[in-house]
């Protein structure tokens, strides 16, 4: 494996406990489609809301911070493989949100900043 895919799975271990933690349910992680990929499907258990995480993680901010790389278009994508989870799962009824998780590793540590509700 690269280590640039190494630091992702380890962002999204970190991102998947820190929403545990908080009191979200795992739904799913890695979803994938035609459209694209989801991080992380979770349900917030406090504001029963459905949310798609992207988890962006870096090791140095030598190519701007985590978010600054969810582009427009990048949203999009997300935005459309939300939508085609949702109808997968026939969940219309829920409220959903797409979040961002950046995550900064530095020597044995991280940062973790919640971006909720970005698009």
């Amino acid at each position: 494996m690269y280590k640039k895919h190494i630091v992702g799975i380890e962002g999204e271990n970190i991102a998947s406990k820190y929403l545990e933690d908080l009191g979200y349910k795992i739904i799913e992680r890695n979803f994938m489609c035609k459209t694209g990929e989801i991080d992380i499907v979770a349900f917030d258990l406090k504001k029963e809301e459905l949310v798609f995480v992207e988890v962006k993680t870096r090791s140095n901010y030598s190519y701007g911070t985590p978010a600054e790389s969810v582009t427009n278009i990048k949203q999009k994508h997300i935005y459309k493989t939300a939508r085609y989870y949702i109808h997968l799962h026939n969940l219309y009824e829920l409220y959903t949100r797409i979040d961002v998780i950046e995550i900064l590793l530095k020597n044995n540590s991280y940062k973790l900043n919640h971006l909720k509700q970005v698009t």
